[in-house]
């Protein structure tokens, strides 16, 4: 009789970002549907938190507890540099326990925000490593990709998609970007962001005028380093703008986040408008923001899956836009047109965008359904695909461990 099939799931979750723990939702829904038998474990950022939420065991992705404070003192270093080191044999132990490995989406092969090599990069290059050598397959799931300019980021992410056994995209500029990168894509295939394949709230009447706007601890991507405050000052003011603009409407203002790190902005607007009508949201989940956002009439938007939130439940959304990706996806929802530069915010013509929007709410509601329908067919057919490719017959035989 054969063992019950081991999936391991990999990444930066339960580590206070929504859409990363959004991403392994929709995987974990997946599995109890294609495979309710699997034995399914993490190795992750925030282990405690995903076992709490999910019910999984999870293992904390670093050895070195310090990894994402700047190491200044040289204990510190030290620390860092052995847990690299470490974390080779930690990864190759845990990889060599499962039959598969799964990266559920997750913008993994991009550097869009500030990104050091030997973080991240270095763990998923150590995952796909292992996999190659020690014969389980890796999969990216969904995952997003972008041109790198640092040398060795590029490097780390060019050889980690090489070496999986399965890649998808959750973009034509992400399969694109791995192109350009050198990694044979031919046989890579592009589906909707996994966030698409959680259920969206049941629709209910929108209050009138009401506006969400998500907000995010921005300074820019990975090359405006030298610039960063600068651009998080004018990110700050000029979204502070809006929403002061918005209050002296009469309008009822929802900030929403998707990250622990955004707290600070939405204190600091909050602050700054002093009004009843601006309250904060305090989600949890996607499923959290989804509610929020199928209850307003508007969103105005800056992460990524903030705006996968508002589309997902057909709200009329502008995005903030901080990369190609924000772009893309506005663009495939049919939404194209209301875009704004996060790193040049400038309110007034914000409102002025946000206006022609409010005008073509019905219109763009309309185009939302369709469009939510074509996604939840392209990602039937991800699922379908995935199964195959990992799964390829029932009585697919597990190697043993030794």
């Amino acid at each position: 009789m054969n063992s019950p099939v081991r999936v391991g799931v990999f990444g930066l979750l339960g580590s206070g970002n929504l859409g990363n723990d959004g991403s392994l939702e929709a995987v974990l829904g997946y599995l109890r549907a294609a495979r309710p038998e699997a034995v399914v474990d993490a190795l992750c950022g925030g282990p405690e938190a995903v076992t709490a939420r999910y019910g999984i065991p999870a293992t904390r992705l670093h050895w070195y507890r310090g990894e994402y404070r700047t190491a200044s003192r040289a204990g510190a270093v030290a620390g860092k540099g052995l847990g690299k080191l470490v974390d080779v044999f930690r990864t190759a132990a845990w990889v060599r326990r499962h039959d598969v490995v799964i990266v559920p989406g997750m913008g993994v092969l991009e550097a869009t925000l500030p990104l050091r090599p030997w973080g991240f990069p270095y763990s998923l290059f150590l995952l796909c490593a292992s996999g190659r050598l020690l014969g389980t397959r890796v999969a990216l799931v969904g995952v997003g990709a972008a041109p790198i300019g640092d040398r060795a980021t590029r490097a780390l992410v060019r050889w980690s998609a090489r070496l999986a056994a399965y890649r998808s995209y959750r973009d034509s500029l992400s399969r694109d970007a791995m192109r350009a990168m050198g990694v044979d894509t031919a046989r890579d295939a592009v589906h909707p962001d996994l966030a698409f394949a959680l259920p969206a709230p049941k629709s209910a009447a929108a209050e009138p005028r009401s506006v969400c706007v998500g907000v995010m601890d921005f300074h820019g991507g990975n090359d405006d380093r030298a610039r960063a405050d600068e651009i998080h000052r004018r990110y700050l003011d000029g979204v502070t703008r809006f929403v002061r603009a918005l209050v002296e409407e009469g309008r009822r203002v929802r900030l929403l986040t998707g990250d622990a790190c955004d707290a600070p902005v939405v204190a600091a607007i909050l602050d700054a408008v002093d009004s009843p009508l601006v309250s904060a949201a305090e989600a949890g989940s996607l499923a959290d923001l989804m509610k929020e956002t199928a209850a307003a009439d508007t969103v105005v938007a800056t992460r990524y899956h903030n705006l996968v939130c508002a589309l997902r439940t057909g709200t009329p959304t502008l995005a903030l836009s901080y990369a190609a990706k924000s772009d893309a996806l506005m663009t495939e929802m049919g939404l194209g047109a209301y875009r704004h530069p996060a790193r040049e915010v400038d309110a007034d013509r914000l409102l002025e965008r946000f206006r022609e929007l409010e005008k073509r709410s019905a219109e763009l509601r309309r185009t939302l359904a369709e469009r939510n329908a074509a996604t939840t067919r392209s990602l039937e057919h991800q699922f379908t695909a995935l199964t195959a490719a990992l799964f390829p017959a029932p009585d697919h035989t597990l190697r043993e461990t030794s």
